[in-house]
């Protein structure tokens, strides 16, 4: 007897989860203002200064690299 109430709780766990069937509710991502509607301004600048501060230095590094490449090997 004790082997089909222990299938029985088994089966129960494995069976797919169940929405609570209440009224309608309010989505959680609506609670607050969308993000968009105002921008940190802050923040965009300093990313976008830092994007573009990265892109540069990656850019002269690997023309450093290129020139050192080249007269290692004797390209140049």
């Amino acid at each position: 007897m004790a082997l089909p109430n222990a299938l029985r709780s088994f089966s129960r766990l494995l069976a797919p989860a169940r929405l609570p069937s209440c009224a309608p509710t309010r989505s959680k991502f609506y609670v607050r203002e969308p993000p968009n509607a105002k921008p940190n301004w802050l923040e965009v600048g300093l990313t976008l200064g830092t994007t573009i501060f990265l892109w540069v230095y990656l850019i002269k590094q690997h023309d450093e690299d290129v020139l050192e490449y080249k007269r290692r090997n004797g390209l140049e």
